[in-house]
């Protein structure tokens, strides 16, 4: 099953008043009513304002004028008046549009969206530079540093060293930092990969994370039956038969067994984790032998996890790339600013930004995935709509 990034669909029921219904029901349609006769926006009294106050940041014809700063042009026009409104409500923050939007009118801003929403498209600058390589090729290209211990596809074949297919992204990352940072000791890891920025190791854990880990067979101490009940334990985190379905919580079926003998006796003395520590604490050597016994015996598989930006792009179209909705105000992003795109991404993603259902599609997804969407729409054609 393949993660859900942005978008969702919402059904919109409409519902008809007459002149029947209750007094409560008529209040309640007020409202709607009066908002279908609010005035338009003027877009060519939107102009001045546009050379007024706008354009030092947006350009006269709707282009940011630098990286993060968002095109207006041919955008939804319902979509951009909800974005400043927004500002103006400080449900999202930016000091300089605070004070802009203090000094606006609610038609002066009608005007401005007016004007922007008629300029024709912009071609996006930061799109042109975008290189659309899946998040597997960026990361298959980093892998071959790894590929000398850990298998060209994360399979090792060196007793000791750990498996990376089919392994958790998230774990992985964080395991990677661990040793540079010298939470592990092992003094080769700690060198590999140094110079690599947080983006490309999420790029390097999603490419191991995709590979089909290869079947192991039973290593030659332990005892797989007598290790299944006392691995009940571990599937509360580490999944059924050690199939993990936790982006941070690694899986441990068709593991290397002397790494997981390792990894497993480590807790007892250098490797913080309360959870694990505890556990470990009352296993004798022998448990350990039958737990690890057990779990090299078991069938794993590709972690779940996005192949490329039009994959994750299907998703998000369902809303952005769908006809206007009069109830559902959403931006089209093809041809948007990459950097600008990365930024708001980031913000929903971290709850700065109010929204519940893009703060829920985008908090699974790492900065590796929000970078490579971002690109993708940035570097396709805006058209209007």
């Amino acid at each position: 099953m393949k993660n859900t990034l942005l978008g969702i669909v919402l059904s919109v029921v409409l519902i008809g008043c007459s002149e029947q219904k209750e007094p409560a029901a008529k209040i309640a349609a007020a409202p709607a009513a009066k908002a279908e006769t609010r005035p338009a926006g003027d877009a060519g009294a939107g102009k001045a304002i546009a050379e007024r106050d706008c354009k030092a940041c947006h350009g006269l014809d709707g282009k940011g004028v630098a990286p993060g700063i968002p095109h207006l042009a041919a955008q939804r026009e319902r979509y951009l008046l909800a974005a400043l409104t927004e500002y103006k409500e400080v449900k999202r923050t930016h000091a300089a549009l605070k004070d802009l939007f203090g000094r606006l009118s609610e038609q002066e801003l009608r005007n401005a969206v007016a004007y922007y929403a008629g300029q024709p498209p912009v071609a996006s600058s930061s799109g042109k530079d975008v290189q659309h390589a899946s998040l597997l090729e960026k990361g298959k290209a980093l892998a071959a540093a790894c590929a000398k211990c850990h298998g060209e596809d994360g399979n090792s074949k060196i007793s000791g060293t750990p498996g990376l297919a089919g392994q958790q992204p998230h774990y992985l990352v964080t395991a990677i930092q661990e040793y540079h940072q010298g939470e592990r000791k092992t003094a080769t890891m700690k060198s590999m990969l140094t110079g690599s920025s947080r983006l490309e190791l999420e790029n390097l854990a999603l490419y191991f994370a995709s590979q089909t880990p290869v079947e192991r067979k039973a290593p030659p101490f332990g005892d797989p039956a007598a290790g299944e009940p006392l691995s009940a334990v571990c599937g509360g985190c580490h999944g059924a038969r050690g199939v993990s379905v936790d982006a941070a919580t690694p899986s441990l079926a068709g593991q290397d067994p002397q790494y997981l003998v390792k990894s497993i006796k480590a807790y007892r003395t250098t490797r913080q984790h309360w959870g694990m520590q505890r556990f470990v604490a009352g296993l004798s050597d022998k448990d350990v032998d039958n737990i690890v016994a057990y779990y090299v015996t078991q069938k794993s598989r590709p972690a779940d996890s996005p192949i490329s930006a039009q994959e994750l792009a299907e998703k998000c179209n369902r809303c952005h790339d769908a006809p206007d909705n009069p109830k559902l105000p959403v931006p089209i992003l093809r041809g948007q600013d990459k950097d600008y795109l990365v930024m708001a991404l980031r913000a929903y993603h971290d709850g700065k930004r109010e929204s519940s259902t893009m703060h829920k599609m985008s908090t699974i997804y790492s900065n590796a995935i929000i970078d490579n969407i971002a690109g993708y729409y940035a570097g396709q054609p805006r058209d209007k709509r």
